[in-house]
Parts: C-alpha cells; structure tokens; sequence
C-alpha cells in the first residue's frame, strides 16, 4: 500500500505569506518559463524550498541568466515536535523528536548548488524553525508515494507546521560562508580540527559536527578554502589567500 504525500505544506505556505508582504509582491506567478513562489514589485525571485536545493538548480540559474536577483528560503529545523493523529484527527500523542539540526545541516543541501552561492544575485535567507510534523496512523506499515522509505511504516506524514522562527541567517558574500568556520580553527587545519573545534561548541548538536567534511568539501569547490597537503593522513586546508584576512568577518552567533 502506498499512501501520497501531500503537495503544498502548511510550513511552505506559511513562509510564502510572510515573505510576499511588502506591496507588489505576487505569489504563484508565471513568468520566464517558470511558476515563482513570489515576484516582487522590483522583479526580485523569491523561492521557498524546505527540502532538495538541487531542485531549484536550474531555475534560479535561468532566473540569475535573466537579470532577476534571487532569494532563496530554506528552513532549517532546529527543534521539531511529533504530533500522531488517528484517522479521524483525533491526537494519540505528542513528543518532542530526539533529531536536532543547526545551520552547519545547510551544507548537505548546498552540495547540489555551490556553483551559484557567490553569484552576486543570489542571497539564501535561513529561517531556524521550530516546527510540528503531524504524522496520521495507518492500520499497517505503508510505503510513501516516492519510496524514499528503507522500511514500512505505520504512519505517514500529512503536514509541517511551523511553530517560531527563533532567528534567520543571511548568505550571501563569501564572508557569511567563511563565518561559519569557528574562530579557535588553527590558520591551516585538517577536518578532524574543524569537527573538535565544533565538538567545543557546546550549544551546537552532535549533527553540526557529522556535517564537517561535506562542509569543507562546499567550501573548498566555492574556492574559498583551498587545500594545501597533508597531515597525519589528513588533507590540510587553509582559507583562500584571496580572503585570508579572517579578523574581517566579524562574529558568527550560534543559536541556542
């Protein structure tokens, strides 16, 4: 038995109302080829996407191509509740998932679009959410629409609903990149050095650290960091001598 997810969350559409307020702005609209979440007044892309960057890939590529300067928002769930429905919509219960994310979780995502983060059109807006996934039980364990499941499961998704936005991080120069490399990492460091510096960093979570190498290998392709030869059997990497002068970049604040 295979059970569809549904379409349009209530996450997304509740970030597509707070992001077209100002005036002019209009939503679902066709233009270029493309259906945007929204168009500004000044001709500004605006595309919610809460999963699968790589999704958007070639249309913010065709957006930049068409002189639109773009935004892209991507929430990160920092704390997320579950809430179990039975068929009939009546609660069976609500815990707190044990699955904590942090800003460094951006990087898995940024893997699939790195050729476009510098490009000075595009700028990724990063809402940190709490949110409530509401999940319904099924009377036996059940495969999804896209089979992304390794095993059945007795219950399906229905919807995200956002809770609060604790705070939202701006990308978008190769400063705000560089800031996420924690200011005690040595001048030329190896992944084991960037994951003990995160391990330090006792308002992050377990899953910041797991995130080290895919985030140095984003950093690296982005050319920002470059490497530079090995120590103990690990690559070494250095910033990029183009933007070297690290003291510039100020303080990144970790959100508790």
């Amino acid at each position: 038995m295979i059970i569809n997810t549904y379409n349009e969350s209530s996450l997304h559409k509740t970030l597509k109302n707070l992001y077209s307020l100002n005036e002019g702005d209009q939503t679902e609209i066709q233009q270029d080829g493309h259906i945007y979440d929204i168009l500004s007044k000044d001709g500004t892309v605006i595309e919610i996407q809460t999963a699968n960057l790589s999704k958007l890939y070639p249309k913010i590529s065709d957006a930049i191509s068409k002189n639109h300067k773009c935004i892209i928002v991507h929430p990160i769930i920092v704390k997320k509740n579950i809430l179990l429905l039975n068929k009939n919509g009546e609660k069976i219960s609500f815990r707190k998932s044990p699955k904590t994310e942090s800003i460094y979780s951006l990087f898995r995502e940024l893997t699939a679009i790195y050729p476009l983060l510098l490009d000075k059109k595009v700028t990724l807006k990063i809402p940190l959410i709490s949110m409530t996934e509401i999940r319904i039980k099924t009377d036996r364990p059940v495969q999804t629409a896209n089979r992304k499941r390794r095993f059945k499961k007795d219950w399906i998704k229905t919807d995200k609903k956002l809770e609060e936005i604790h705070k939202t991080i701006t990308l978008n120069s190769y400063k705000d990149y560089l800031n996420l490399l924690p200011e005690t990492l040595p001048e030329t460091f190896t992944s084991l050095d960037l994951k003990n510096e995160l391990k330090k960093i006792n308002t992050l979570p377990a899953s910041a650290v797991n995130m080290a190498n895919i985030m140095i290998w984003v950093l690296c392709k982005m050319e920002l960091i470059v490497k530079t030869g090995t120590k103990n059997k690990f690559f070494t990497y250095k910033i990029n001598k183009k933007y070297s002068n690290k003291k510039q970049y100020g303080t990144f604040e970790i959100v508790k």
